[in-house]
């Protein structure tokens, strides 16, 4: 097999491509729960653990903690978020889900079922493509990692 640079045998393209199409199929559901699509990550990951800092769900979401800030602001303005300062250190502000965004996970449960019934694939085919994606990020990851550590 010969590789031909057009822009179709691209990977950073074809990635680019699939999460404009993700977005796409979750877009009208998300619009109905009143979510963009970080807002919904921001709350995915509290429903993976309740009762993180900022910076824990900066880090979790590889952003800065001055993109996640205005995204909880919004999702405190909503209901479904609190913000509490740490008496112990008040730069620290832990962010915990109310009811009503609790109850959001069941509603969200309707975005994997569209991505499913939209690829046409079978479960064990996306998850295998996510595995192999994560995989990728993850070893990027890793030598942007170690470039940054040779230029110190």
């Amino acid at each position: 097999m010969t590789y031909e640079p057009t822009l179709d045998n691209q990977l950073c393209f074809a990635l680019y491509g699939a999460s404009m199409a993700v977005g796409r199929v979750y877009k009208p559901m998300l619009d109905r729960m009143g979510l963009t699509y970080p807002q919904y990550l921001v709350l995915f990951t509290l429903w993976e653990q309740d009762g993180r800092t900022i910076g824990a769900l900066a880090e979790r979401l590889a952003l800065e903690p001055s993109t996640i800030t205005p995204l909880v602001k919004r999702l405190e303005a909503e209901g479904f978020v609190t913000r509490v300062r740490q008496r112990e250190d008040e730069r620290r502000v832990l962010v915990s889900l109310t009811d009503r965004g609790r109850a959001l996970q069941q509603e969200s449960h309707c975005l994997g079922e569209a991505l499913l019934a939209g690829s046409g694939m079978a479960p064990a085919e996306l998850m295998d493509l996510t595995g192999k994606v994560r995989q990728l990020q993850q070893a990027l990851a890793g030598a942007l990692k170690a470039q940054g550590t040779k230029k110190n």
